[in-house]
């Protein structure tokens, strides 16, 4: 089990500074939030990147529809190289505008179907870009034409940034999207219930359930002749910081069940007590199991 951290607030150079707190303190991971009219993440990434020297580093998570895939791939190479291969890329849909109004304030939700098929045009793309060679691409949503002029270097990983996305299960046409990846960040739907929100996820969304997901995708990568390849059950859930046994009690479980990454942030702490809360959350360390 790899461990990250989550920063739940918007200052980009308490970000940076928590990133390098992170890695002091044995954390394998730190992320940001990003938003459509917020700090930019890869900006304080790429900050990030190089100030710290083997802590990974990335978005929880990016809405890939609302972004144009060539400026995405560019911004994930550049964080990429800076930190000579540390980045990965977290890919959602994005919050729907009946849920959250705020993220669709510049622009209408163009609705579910739209949204997956230009995160699915965009996942076909990143791979191609990340490659700094010339190629041409012919989708619904987005065109490029072959060019040899002005490349961009590659990325520092090859065959690409790795790309951990959002999987809803039980739904197939989700979970075979995420199957061809590199990770699973979990959605669940309950059977006749629809998605669940976050505090109910928490409470429905048990470990026995993420194992039978992930055996599923596993088989799934089998099938498509990626069984092989690394593939990461990315789990988010909250620990204390306070007591050491009880946080690897709440993670135990989940690491008995298959999951190979825990990300840990508490996104109900107020504004004005994020950094105090991140400091000392950090600082605590990763909630690994007891030793001695």
């Amino acid at each position: 089990m790899r461990y990250g951290f989550i920063f739940p607030g918007t200052d980009p150079e308490l970000a940076v500074e928590l990133a390098e707190l992170a890695e002091q303190h044995g954390w394998h991971g730190f992320f940001v939030w990003e938003g459509i009219w917020a700090p930019d993440p890869w900006a304080i990434l790429a900050a990030a990147a190089v100030r710290t020297s083997t802590i990974r580093l990335g978005t929880m998570l990016t809405p890939v529809p609302r972004r144009r895939p060539w400026e995405l791939a560019g911004q994930t190479m550049t964080v990429d190289r800076l930190s000579k291969g540390r980045v990965v890329l977290s890919a959602g849909l994005g919050v729907p505008e009946e849920v959250e109004e705020r993220f669709w304030i510049f622009e209408h939700d163009p609705g579910r179907r739209v949204r997956a098929e230009q995160l699915d045009e965009t996942l076909e793309l990143l791979p191609k870009l990340w490659r700094g060679e010339p190629f041409a691409y012919e989708g619904r949503h987005f065109t490029a034409r072959r060019t040899e002029e002005m490349l961009p270097p590659p990325t520092v990983q090859q065959p690409g940034v790795p790309i951990w996305a959002v999987g809803l299960w039980p739904s197939q046409k989700s979970m075979r999207r995420v199957a061809q990846l590199d990770g699973w960040l979990p959605n669940y739907a309950p059977p006749g219930e629809g998605v669940a929100g976050p505090d109910t996820q928490q409470q429905v969304f048990t470990p026995e359930i993420g194992r039978e997901a992930y055996e599923w995708l596993l088989a799934e990568r089998e099938r498509l002749g990626l069984g092989e390849r690394p593939f990461d059950w990315v789990q988010e859930g909250t620990t204390g910081g306070v007591d050491a046994a009880a946080d690897a009690a709440v993670v135990h479980p989940w690491a008995e069940a298959g999951a190979s990454w825990w990300l840990d942030t508490d996104w109900s702490v107020p504004a004005e007590q994020i950094e105090q809360y991140a400091r000392a959350r950090i600082a605590a360390g990763p909630p690994t199991e007891p030793t001695g």
